[in-house]
């Protein structure tokens, strides 16, 4: 997938503004990726409406996800 650089500096600085608002969101993440994903980790994401209606999701990460997580973490290096 090839990226275009105005499109990278744009959802960089929309990053930014978004975790200056939100700036526990990266701490977490940090914390995540420092202890790592391994097989059968569970991911989970629940998202709440503002009229209160939950919709709750999880997957439990399978060998055959890993390379996937393994190519992420080599993008932040």
């Amino acid at each position: 997938m090839k990226m275009n650089p105005m499109q990278l500096m744009k959802i960089k600085k929309m990053w930014d503004e978004f975790t200056a608002r939100h700036p526990k969101f990266p701490m977490f993440l940090k914390d995540v990726l420092q202890r790592g994903i391994q097989e059968n980790t569970v991911l989970e994401m629940k998202v709440i409406s503002p009229e209160g209606k939950e919709s709750v999701t999880n997957i439990k990460i399978r060998k055959e996800d890993m390379e996937l997580f393994r190519e992420l973490q080599k993008m932040r290096k």
